[in-house]
């Protein structure tokens, strides 16, 4: 019994280690696609078998790394030829009309261009003057047969190409943008601890957070493609009923991240125009205080999920904005603009330590 378990259990870890590499995953599933639908391709009614090299052709178009994408960019393809080839069909009327050759290729090439332009045809919009160009160049003394040929083997591929990245190790990338929301987590929890320090010695410079400030947003962008396409490859997905509390989450995540980022860089600028302006929301009777509120924020969003040290970080960071709020004291009237850029500092550090409220 156990020597029999022994090939199961490397194959199940093998398929798990394929499934970390998206890429070597999708290049497998795709070879895989190709040669099935080249070789069941001459099954296909009402087609002539020399056009089954069109088969593998629909398979490799619509092999994409999620199921959702895959199967929208089949359609979009088949739309694309569909109207190609009525394109192409409508050429082929005007030759046997007797019009010249040249005024219809360029009127079929520059109408299938404009239509490929339509929002519906999506990535099928290439192929619209191209098949409308094949029919023309390719399809020879029986336009017809070819174009039913041509559209019916490209479908067949396509449902191939959906079949096996549906089948074959259903790509489902949550935990990968899992770790990417921590890589965001880390840039502005370092972004806020950079800002601490900035205050604590009294060296708030623009120059010291464009490289930060900059990182942020790429990793911000970068993080949100990544999360966007792991729900992506949710849909449709068979494997994502066993991953719900996970997508969920990531969901979250990224909601409270983005809003963190986008407080902890209004952060920065307040602290840079309050040194500029020498502000009282910023001097050296509570510069510490400040620093502090900073810092306490900082390890609270670093804090990560369901971590036991969350709820004493979040008190400490309420405890530490409560802190600086009293240092601070009331500000001068008749500096209404440093009264209202202070209360902005403090208002952001309020919502950033609220961010992390749902996940204390």
């Amino acid at each position: 019994m156990i020597e029999r378990a022994e090939p199961l259990k490397r194959a199940v870890s093998y398929t798990a280690r394929l499934a970390q590499q998206p890429r070597l995953l999708l290049a497998v599933k795709t070879s895989l696609a190709a040669v099935f639908a080249w070789y069941l391709a001459p099954l296909i009614p009402f087609a002539d078998d020399q056009y089954s090299y069109y088969a593998p052709l629909g398979a490799l178009v619509t092999m994409h790394p999620t199921i959702a994408r895959s199967a929208t960019v089949g359609v979009q393809v088949l739309l694309g030829l569909a109207v190609g080839i009525g394109l192409g069909l409508c050429g082929v009327a005007g030759l046997r009309l007797g019009l010249p050759g040249g005024l219809v290729l360029s009127v079929v090439i520059g109408v299938g261009v404009l239509l490929g332009g339509l929002r519906l045809l999506g990535a099928g919009g290439d192929w619209a003057a191209l098949a409308a160009l094949f029919v023309l160049l390719t399809g020879g003394a029986d336009p017809e047969t070819f174009s039913i040929s041509y559209l019916g083997t490209v479908a067949f591929g396509v449902i191939v190409g959906i079949a096996v990245n549906l089948i074959v190790v259903p790509p489902l990338y949550l935990r990968q943008a899992g770790e990417r929301l921590t890589a965001l987590r880390e840039t502005v929890t370092d972004l806020l601890e950079d800002a601490a320090a900035a205050v604590a010695e009294d060296r708030i410079e623009p120059d010291r957070f464009t490289a930060a400030l900059a990182a942020l947003d790429e990793t911000r962008t970068a993080v949100t493609a990544d999360v966007d396409e792991a729900d992506e490859s949710a849909r449709a997905n068979p494997r994502r009923r066993r991953h719900g509390d996970e997508r969920e989450e990531n969901a979250k995540r990224m909601a409270a991240l983005e809003r963190s980022a986008f407080l902890t860089r209004d952060l920065v600028d307040l602290l840079v125009e309050l040194q500029a302006g020498d502000d009282a929301a910023i001097t050296d009777a509570v510069r510490p205080e400040l620093a502090r509120a900073i810092r306490a924020a900082a390890d609270l969003v670093a804090t990560p999920i369901g971590d036991e040290r969350a709820p004493a970080r979040f008190r400490a960071a309420s405890d530490a904005l409560t802190e600086y709020q009293q240092a601070l004291g009331t500000p001068h009237p008749s500096r209404r603009a440093g009264i209202a850029t202070g209360a902005a500092v403090e208002l952001c550090l309020r919502r950033i330590i609220d961010v992390s409220r749902p996940f204390v």
